[in-house]
Order: C-alpha cells, then sequence, then structure tokens
C-alpha cells in the first residue's frame, strides 16, 4: 500500500470517529435530556444493582453526551489527545449504558455498538503509518 493510500484511509477512520463521536453524544445528550425533563420516560425495574433514579441516569448520559461531543470537535480538529479522550469518553458511555439496560434495554444496545465501531476507528486510524 504506498503511502498516499494509507493517508487517505487514516484520514477516512479520523473523520468516521469524530463524526461518530459527535453523533452518539448527540443520542446521549438526547436520552439525557429526555431522563431529565420526564423521569417517567424510562422503565423503573425493581431489584437492579444500579437502582437509580432515572433523573440520575440522565444526568450521567447529559455528562457523557457533551464529552463525547466535545472530544468529536477535537478529532475534526486533529487534536492527538483527542483520540484518547474520546476512547476513555466512549468507554464510559459503553459503561453507563450497560448499566441502564432494564431502563432501556434497546437503546442501550445500539449505543454500546455504536461505541465499540467507534473506539476501534479511534484505535486504528494511525495504523496505516506504520511500517508494513
Amino acid at each position: 500500500m504506498d503511502d498516499a493510500t494509507k493517508e487517505n484511509w487514516a484520514l477516512g477512520l479520523a473523520m468516521f470517529a469524530g463524526m461518530m463521536l459527535i453523533i452518539i453524544g448527540l443520542f446521549q445528550a438526547i436520552v439525557g435530556g429526555s431522563a431529565i425533563i420526564n423521569d417517567k420516560f424510562y422503565a423503573v425495574t425493581r431489584h437492579y444493582v444500579f437502582e437509580w433514579d432515572a433523573t440520575v441516569w440522565g444526568w450521567i448520559h447529559l455528562v457523557v453526551g457533551v464529552v463525547l461531543f466535545a472530544a468529536g470537535w477535537a478529532v475534526f480538529a486533529g487534536a492527538t489527545w483527542a483520540r484518547w479522550a474520546g476512547i476513555a469518553a466512549l468507554s464510559l458511555s459503553a459503561a453507563a449504558n450497560f448499566m441502564s439496560l432494564p431502563h432501556y434495554p434497546a437503546w442501550s444496545i445500539l449505543i454500546i455498538g455504536l461505541d465499540v465501531v467507534c473506539i476501534w476507528a479511534l484505535a486504528v486510524y494511525m495504523r496505516p503509518y506504520a511500517e508494513d
């Protein structure tokens, strides 16, 4: 693979990861805002290990969403630290969605899947520059 092809792949994966961070951040913020505005919207389960009020989950998702959104913009700006910040924020997002599975399972599974794909994209997008 020549250098131009490697550079195009790296740029494409960086753009994908940055856009996914922004989209997932918006999703998280919407979920968080929904729970804050109307905490009866989400199902409340009994006897779950992480038995918090839906409003608390809303604030957690809102904060994670803002961090993801900011990391996405930093990836677009080309900040090297943004890859690691994005991976860390996506890991928090996956953990938060895992803990809120009983409240909204379909949404949580979707976001966890998107988090994993985006973590992969952030982890490998500089790999084409490595020696073959």
